[in-house]
């Protein structure tokens, strides 16, 4: 009997430790949904003319406001811990949101920040507060703007347009929707690995992509 009981327990371990290291994986590669479909861009033009999309990027989207100069600090800090650290990854960008008129004020914000690091995937656009206030609502946040259309909060948009984040912070135990921009702390201990989850995702998605791109080619070599 104890030979059955020994031989049960050194077979069903391996399986039980298998779908819980399996499990895990799955949590940490897929960072979740919280809002599809967030709104495109279209009605924003930039700084410089050039076409700036969320559709196929993955997207740090930040609104500055009407008075750029006070999220300077918030700028200097998604800078320095978010956006030099991911820049070169393909498709990553940082595109931030600002009422007409602030031009001025965003190239000035641009000239601060260039000396720190390649601002080749910073993107300023600029809309109608109406078309600031819509894209805002369409990422459907517990969070809202200030009256100057304003938040120290930063977004993680995909590819496919979608609001990933957090559906149960370990400290407020809510969703965590954006990350404050304010602290250095929060885009350390949360965005950081957040966006790594994100781009390892991508990373997977495509390994699988080219693997099943191979044994298709393959195929078709045997017919």
């Amino acid at each position: 009997m104890k030979k059955y009981i020994v031989l049960g327990v050194l077979f069903i371990l391996p399986i039980i430790a298998y779908l819980f290291f399996a499990s895990g994986v799955n949590n940490f590669v897929k960072l979740p949904v919280l809002t599809e479909g967030v709104e495109e861009v279209s009605d924003f033009h930039s700084l410089n003319g050039d076409t700036v999309r969320l559709k196929g990027k993955i997207t740090v989207l930040g609104f500055l406001g009407k008075h750029p100069e006070k999220m300077k600090g918030n700028a200097f800090n998604i800078n320095q811990k978010i956006y030099k650290r991911f820049y070169k990854f393909s498709d990553f960008q940082f595109v931030m949101i600002l009422p007409e008129g602030m031009q001025k004020e965003a190239e000035e914000l641009k000239r601060e920040l260039s000396p720190l690091t390649d601002m080749v995937n910073w993107k300023f656009l600029f809309g109608k507060d109406r078309d600031i206030e819509e894209l805002f609502h369409s990422l459907q946040s517990n969070a809202a703007l200030d009256e100057d259309m304003s938040t120290p909060l930063v977004f993680i948009v995909d590819r496919e347009r979608n609001l990933r984040g957090r559906k149960k912070d370990e400290d407020s135990g809510r969703v965590l929707y954006g990350f404050d921009a304010t602290s250095v702390a929060e885009l350390n201990d949360k965005m950081i690995d957040d966006i790594k989850i994100l781009l390892a995702e991508y990373r997977l998605e495509l390994k699988k992509n080219n693997t099943t791109n191979k044994r298709n080619s393959y195929l078709k070599k045997l017919k």
